[in-house]
């Protein structure tokens, strides 16, 4: 089952068709306003967000646009000519898988999404969260990985902390030095917490020195690249460790 994130300020007959047949097909429908209260207080792993506006809000759409590049949710969207125009300038392009213009076929639409979230799903792609205040660095591993993977950024230890309360990824890539709540603090927060301590965690860090790699040794850690490595040697080297896992279980 894909948890949909349906993002209407409407209460009409074809918002509750449309619902009710993507529930048929054994997806589970969060409803909310696209307005930043409402959005944050959404709790659940969204596989898919669905925008069906029938007033636009600039400020909500700005917040929806962080949680879809932060968390790599698709999205599906409906409108007239100028609200897809509205939502393509503040959603990046490829995020969005499609639009429908308004009046829609509820059948197409929900056979449309349903094709993909199965799709995807049979994909099984692995989930890496990324961890690193440098928006440059994230934005450069998200290039490298997110062919194969699906990539999720975190600019912050807390931000990364507050994700994994919610989600189990498959593996975090930790920046050792970062502000406030740097990567050895932050992997001590991941190893005391049952809910996740078991979650795998590779530093991708500018620190080589000894002292820095043997402070982190005692919270076994899963690896230790160097972001001056090549892109293809940190990629292969996450490929491998996959791999490997794969081959333990």
């Amino acid at each position: 089952m894909s948890n949909i994130l349906l993002v209407t300020d409407s209460k009409s007959f074809m918002i509750s068709s449309l619902a009710k047949q993507l529930e048929e097909q054994g997806h589970k429908i969060i409803f909310t306003q696209n307005d930043p209260s409402d959005i944050s207080k959404i709790k659940e792993e969204v596989q898919m967000v669905l925008i069906y506006e029938e007033e636009l809000d600039s400020e909500g759409l700005i917040y929806l646009k962080d949680k879809v590049i932060e968390e790599s949710i698709p999205v599906f969207a409906t409108g007239d000519t100028n609200q897809i125009a509205e939502i393509e300038k503040v959603i990046p392009k490829q995020f969005i898988i499609k639009n429908f213009l308004r009046p829609i076929n509820v059948k197409e639409v929900v056979g449309e999404i349903d094709k993909y979230l199965r799709e995807d799903s049979s994909q099984m792609k692995k989930k890496i969260l990324v961890v690193d205040d440098s928006g440059a660095m994230l934005r450069n591993v998200k290039a490298w990985l997110q062919d194969k993977y699906q990539v999720i950024l975190a600019n912050s230890g807390a931000m990364a902390i507050k994700y994994l309360a919610m989600n189990h990824p498959d593996l975090v890539l930790l920046d050792y030095e970062m502000p406030i709540c740097d990567g050895r603090q932050v992997l001590e927060m991941i190893r005391s917490e049952s809910d996740f301590s078991n979650v795998p965690v590779i530093f991708l860090t500018s620190r080589n020195d000894r002292e820095s790699v043997m402070s982190v040794t005692s919270l076994k850690p899963d690896g230790y690249l160097l972001k001056t490595m090549e892109p293809k040697q940190i990629v292969q080297a996450i490929n491998d460790f996959f791999e490997k896992k794969k081959g333990t279980l």
